[in-house]
């Protein structure tokens, strides 16, 4: 075993086949490292609360596959909406892959992340389309596309 690692870091295909890099499964990954005495209550409570919105999403996807979204209640349609956002929200554009992608590559410090993960799991973003959350920096960066995405179709 490797008793002396801290954390263990889970790439899925599921993830990757969604088009979301790094293709991390935040549900299935794990570190020591995330304690509320080591990375502060604020950081452990909304990092708990990531991971707890995306695997009630999880357990709903197969609901959704039978029945569809039609057949959630109004909060599961809410849990769902908010977990897809956050899982595009996980994604990062790396400056590494700007050549390839020709996305720029952004760099959002902690405390940011802490608190626009916190605005999506709150609900003040719900009227923010998810695909304003991919491939993006932070909660500006977020608002600044989902402005231009509104823009773009009320010029039509």
């Amino acid at each position: 075993t490797f008793a002396h690692l801290d954390a263990t870091t889970v790439l899925s295909r599921q993830i990757a086949e969604l088009g979301i890099y790094p293709a991390v499964d935040p549900l299935d990954c794990t570190s020591r490292m995330l304690d509320p005495s080591i990375v502060g209550q604020r950081h452990y409570d909304v990092a708990r609360s990531t991971q707890k919105i995306l695997q009630d999403y999880k357990s709903l996807q197969d609901i959704i596959a039978i029945l569809g979204m039609d057949e959630l209640s109004e909060e599961d349609k809410l849990t769902v909406a908010r977990a897809r956002k956050v899982q595009r929200f996980l994604s990062q554009p790396f400056f590494v892959a700007e050549i390839f992608t020709g996305t720029p590559g952004k760099f959002v410090d902690l405390e940011t992340t802490i608190s626009d993960f916190e605005e999506v799991l709150s609900g003040s973003c719900d009227d923010i389309p998810e695909n304003a959350f991919y491939m993006i920096g932070g909660m500006a960066d977020v608002k600044e596309k989902a402005a231009k995405m509104a823009a773009a179709i009320a010029g039509r």
